[in-house]
């Protein structure tokens, strides 16, 4: 919880935000996910300060645990002093205990924003899904929140200006806002209707533009000018130089996501990532290709 100190911004963990998004949908599944079609509505998880403290909190998790469909977890919500934002004790359930920061006694609209990640802990731990190291399962956490309707909150989180700055989560704004467009697309919704703070608003929209990005990448066909000149370029050299690889190896230009791959046969394959899971996708060189995702069933147009 960044609380008055500096808060990082751009895409610093983005590698592992779209490894996240894929292990979602191999753990899950593709019909799992689309569970998950409506957010977690704002007025579920309402706070004011009228509201008693601890009744309140409870209130709130039991909503999350009711949206992350975890029937038989009961969240036990305690307040103390601590560096972060929360705790959980990942323990066989039924009963989980969450501590929250002191801090929200007094921030109480954004407690849902700390308990949606810690029942998120929960959740993933009860599928069995993380990632090695504690930074890494962490930005797991955010996104898999966020990929799965309530991580919007904890965007909405953030704010700062010129005296002070709070931040909940291990994403960067942008990162939250890059993820919460990914599912957007998906799930054809606009949570930008219900950001309270405008740094969040603005977070999300550059996430959104980096998103859109994803889209634009060649050999999709709605690559940009210069993106398919490069490509173009790229495969004249795969194809010139097939012995530059060994079957199987890829050859591809430096900081381009997609790979040509020259096989035994001598046919051109070419991979890159779905732009909605980012599972890797494989196809033959051949000019016009329609593609589908086997992972989340995205369907492609391409110009390999």
């Amino acid at each position: 919880m960044a609380n008055g100190g500096p808060v990082e911004h751009g895409y610093p963990h983005l590698d592992t935000v779209r490894a996240s998004i894929t292990a979602l949908y191999k753990r899950l599944s593709y019909d799992t996910i689309q569970t998950f079609a409506t957010s977690v509505a704002p007025v579920d998880v309402a706070f004011c300060d009228t509201d008693d403290l601890h009744l309140g909190a409870q209130r709130v998790a039991r909503e999350l645990v009711r949206h992350f469909r975890l029937p038989d977890a009961r969240m036990i919500v305690a307040f103390r002093e601590m560096t972060h934002a929360a705790h959980v004790e990942l323990e066989a359930g039924p009963e989980y205990f969450v501590e929250l920061n002191d801090r929200f006694r007094t921030h109480r609209r954004d407690i849902g924003a700390a308990l949606a990640h810690e029942v998120m802990h929960v959740y993933l731990h009860r599928l069995g899904l993380s990632f090695p190291g504690v930074r890494e399962n962490e930005i797991l956490t955010d996104t898999a929140a966020t990929y799965l309707g309530a991580g919007w909150l904890l965007l909405d989180a953030y704010r700062e200006d010129a005296a002070s700055s709070q931040k909940l989560g291990y994403l960067t704004p942008e990162e939250f806002g890059y993820v919460l467009a990914k599912r957007a697309q998906v799930f054809d919704e606009d949570p930008s209707v219900w950001f309270t703070s405008a740094q969040a608003y603005a977070a999300y929209t550059a996430g959104r533009v980096r998103a859109r990005g994803d889209e634009r990448q060649p050999p999709l066909t709605a690559a940009g000018w210069a993106g398919r000149r490069r490509y173009a370029r790229d495969r004249r050299h795969a194809r010139d130089e097939p012995r530059s690889a060994s079957p199987g190896v890829g050859v591809s230009g430096v900081g381009v996501p997609y790979v040509f791959t020259p096989e035994e046969r001598g046919e051109l394959r070419v991979s890159f990532p779905c732009p909605t899971c980012q599972q890797r996708i494989r196809v033959p060189v051949r000019g016009r290709v329609r593609a589908r995702c086997g992972l989340c069933r995205t369907v492609l147009e391409c110009d390999t």
